[in-house]
């Protein structure tokens, strides 16, 4: 896929978005606010001589009790000293479009759709990479009030590009 039509895609998608939240904004009460839930994740790892840190922050705007559509920010810095050839630095920066729905009390289905700048460095300056990847994950999850545990897969998966070491992961998210 290229670079121009997966920005058509993100510009399209945040504009449809923000079409469902300005129509969803004309509800009888008119507090927006009372249907915006915070949450995300954050991480950090530490051991020999490695350290990764993780921040990842959402905001889900609850359409209807069946629909959510938001937005998340992704921010993780790794780095891996042991004084060889293959330490490094690693930034990776983002997005998301996040729609999730619950067609059943304890089921929550997601799709998030995360754009990704990485950007690697290494000791071996040669080795130095920085690109664009693309993820697309379809979820499923166990809910319980507002926690939930699933996992998710990625059908963009590509093993020579993703920063995840294969398409599924699984997930906890909390929103309040």
């Amino acid at each position: 896929m290229k670079i121009i039509s997966i920005k058509k895609l993100i510009i399209s998608s945040i504009f449809i978005l923000f079409c469902c939240i300005s129509f969803s904004q004309q509800n009888a009460d008119g507090k927006f606010w009372d249907r915006v839930r915070f949450g995300g994740n954050i991480g950090a790892n530490f051991g020999n001589n490695f350290s990764s840190v993780l921040i990842a922050p959402q905001a889900i705007y609850q359409v209807n009790p069946y629909v959510g559509l938001g937005l998340g920010l992704n921010y993780s810095y790794s780095e891996r000293d042991l004084n060889r050839f293959d330490d490094f630095t690693s930034t990776i920066v983002g997005g998301s479009l996040i729609a999730i729905g619950q067609p059943i009390d304890f089921l929550q289905l997601s799709a998030d759709f995360e754009y990704l700048r990485v950007n690697r460095n290494f000791r071996e300056r040669s080795l130095n990479d920085e690109y664009w990847v693309p993820a697309l994950f379809l979820g499923a999850g166990y809910q319980q009030g507002n926690f939930v545990v699933g996992a998710r897969y990625d059908v963009l998966f590509n093993d020579r590009r993703s920063i995840y070491s294969n398409g599924i992961q699984p997930f906890v998210r909390l929103l309040f």
